[in-house]
């Protein structure tokens, strides 16, 4: 193990990750439709701040301001020539964070997916989608990031992809997906298939897991199904600080920081190796969070049960690994 993360994870029983990017970004003044990575250039002292957040909350590992610095999402802004640069800034703005914390933190370059779907149901293709991740990565190695740390993926071929271009960039890397759809990811994939799915893979992630999705009950229990599978590789839990409500013009999460303390012990004791927030989770619900794993010993294994009762229910009647596609019983959307 010489990459930093695999030295922090053999070293710690637990490690916390960070919270929300994109909420963070709208209180600091991102405008709906604008490409967050510009800020890399064009307002550093912002990325700098959004990045010292969560390390002043305690998490060990943050994620860049990188996710949709691929040449796809870029283009949308005429930006797809800044690839390169934009994930390089973003990165070397987080080493800058890190080096100063005084303790180990790791700087995970966020890479999320392309906007575009697959072949053969879409136009992009393998080759493709591994060149233009592989752009990223090595615009993030060159910032001085630790880790790639691939996010909200639906399709597996393009979870393959991105391990690919991880590679080609010898870059080491942890990949989610996020698990939307009645326990399934969009694409349709279960996490027994992730797990399937990740233990095939040549370049395989350090680490693995769910990111976002609808509450953190039906997280929680996608982390149940991974880890009863008894997978190699640490598992990965980064939810969503509740379900999205429309309140004045904002979407706000309802999501409490004592309710994100309760996810962080529940999801520990499901037997995640990295835990972290994903939309709605601000420097206020880490701090809580990171108090909980602190001062709570490890218990049992939770049930489905259990989760609900402390969490809240969950979306659909059944995490899809029964082979059917269950019907949601709460609509609930996500923004990524």
């Amino acid at each position: 193990m010489s990459d930093a993360l695999s030295r922090l994870m053999a070293e710690r029983d637990w490690l916390m990750a960070d919270g929300a990017t994109g909420t963070t970004l709208f209180n600091m003044g991102l405008q709906s439709g604008d490409a967050p990575e510009l800020w890399n250039a064009d307002a550093p002292e912002k990325i700098r701040a959004l990045y010292q957040g969560p390390v002043d909350a305690g998490s060990d590992i943050f994620l860049t301001n990188t996710f949709g610095g691929n040449a796809s999402r870029l283009k949308l802004h005429s930006a797809e020539s800044r690839v390169r640069e934009l994930n390089r800034l973003g990165c070397a703005l987080g080493r800058e964070v890190a080096d100063k914390a005084g303790r180990p933190v790791i700087v995970a370059g966020s890479m999320g997916p392309t906007g575009e779907i697959m072949a053969p149901m879409g136009s992009l293709t393998h080759e493709l989608a591994v060149e233009m991740f592989h752009e990223q990565a090595e615009g993030m190695k060159e910032g001085g990031a630790d880790v790639v740390w691939v996010e909200t993926i639906s399709a597996p071929e393009e979870y393959r992809a991105a391990a690919e271009a991880c590679l080609l960039a010898q870059m080491p890397w942890v990949g989610t997906m996020s698990f939307d759809t009645a326990g399934r990811t969009m694409m349709g994939v279960t996490s027994a298939d992730m797990v399937t799915l990740v233990g095939k893979l040549d370049h395989a992630p350090l680490a693995f897991g769910a990111n976002c999705g609808v509450g953190s009950s039906d997280l929680l229990r996608t982390v149940l199904g991974f880890t009863a599978l008894a997978p190699e590789i640490p598992v990965v839990a980064k939810g969503n600080a509740g379900i999205p409500k429309y309140v004045d013009g904002h979407i706000h999460y309802d999501g409490t920081p004592d309710l994100m303390a309760e996810y962080a012990v529940l999801a520990r004791d499901s037997g995640a190796k990295i835990i972290g927030g994903c939309c709605g989770t601000t420097p206020e619900h880490l701090t809580a969070m990171r108090a909980a794993l602190e001062s709570q010993p490890r218990g049992a294994r939770p049930t489905l049960e259990g989760i609900a009762e402390k969490l809240g229910g969950y979306s659909s009647a059944s995490d899809g690994t029964d082979g059917d596609a269950p019907a949601t019983r709460t609509r609930r959307r996500r923004r990524g």
